[in-house]
């Protein structure tokens, strides 16, 4: 009798655990197809506790992801923000000025993140035409092509494509940048206040907040038209930063807590 009950016990199987990048790849493809996913219930489809899935939870709210709502998520709802495409058509020769000082500061062998944004493309323009050897790592698809022919090694991050700004975002391109040390990023921001540069596409945030704890210089490259502003995600402290590359000088304030962090201002000629 009592082998016949230990056969019983081997051959009751219970569902394998699900490993945390697939579940969280999952919690994001389930709120593209509804609005709303609880707790509890992706606990038992993923045969976890619901603390391990508010982890998750919390992980994926931090990049931008999704909204936290009460015993569950949602996809996060955001006003209209210009596409990558819409701001390349605006304040153009701001933006080639910036990109220009920004390149001038890469140096022959260097390591070098960059995020994706309208004034890190101009950047990586300019890089190419400097004909700089490099490394550069980005998780943006025209970062990419625009250094892609010249004498840069370029490093292309895997992730959720994000069409609206031929761009990778999510979970797989912060676990792909964590393997990296570089000596320098370069990263834009939907606004810069007082409080630092903040971001309004979804999961850029994570992503230029990896870039920076990732890089031994940070700089941020962000035109005049995007002081005082503030998105909707917080990026980082401006003490984070090592300088900042603009067409204008900061006044007031924003001027003042820049020089009381001690980080540098330069202006694009």
């Amino acid at each position: 009798m009592s082998k016949t009950k230990t056969r019983g016990k081997k051959s009751e199987k219970s569902p394998g655990r699900v490993k945390k990048s697939d579940r969280r790849q999952q919690i994001l493809l389930e709120l593209k197809l509804r609005p709303h996913v609880r707790i509890n219930e992706l606990a038992q489809r993923f045969n976890v506790s619901n603390e391990t899935v508010r982890r998750d939870f919390e992980a994926l709210s931090n990049e931008g992801l999704i909204a936290r709502a009460h015993g569950g998520a949602s996809a996060p709802v955001q006003g209209h923000y210009p596409s990558l495409e819409e701001r390349t058509g605006a304040q153009i020769e701001e933006r080639e000025r910036i990109g220009i000082s920004a390149a001038g500061l890469v140096q022959d062998g260097e390591t070098v993140m960059v995020d994706s944004g309208s004034t890190t493309v101009e950047m990586a323009r300019a890089l190419a035409f400097l004909d700089i050897h490099c490394t550069v790592i980005t998780n943006s698809i025209p970062v990419a092509m625009t250094l892609g022919h010249g004498t840069a090694q370029v490093l292309l991050c895997p992730g959720e494509y994000l069409a609206a700004e031929s761009a990778t975002i999510g979970t797989e391109t912060l676990e792909f940048l964590s393997r990296f040390n570089v000596d320098r990023c370069m990263i834009g921001s939907s606004g810069f206040s007082v409080e630092g540069p903040s971001e309004t596409v979804r999961g850029f945030a994570a992503i230029k907040r990896m870039m920076l704890t990732r890089a031994a210089k940070r700089h941020l490259l962000i035109d005049s038209g995007k002081f005082g502003r503030k998105g909707l995600a917080q990026v980082g402290d401006l003490a984070e930063l090592d300088s900042i590359v603009t067409d204008t000088k900061p006044t007031g304030e924003l001027l003042n807590v820049i020089d009381g962090a001690e980080v540098d201002i330069l202006v694009a000629g």
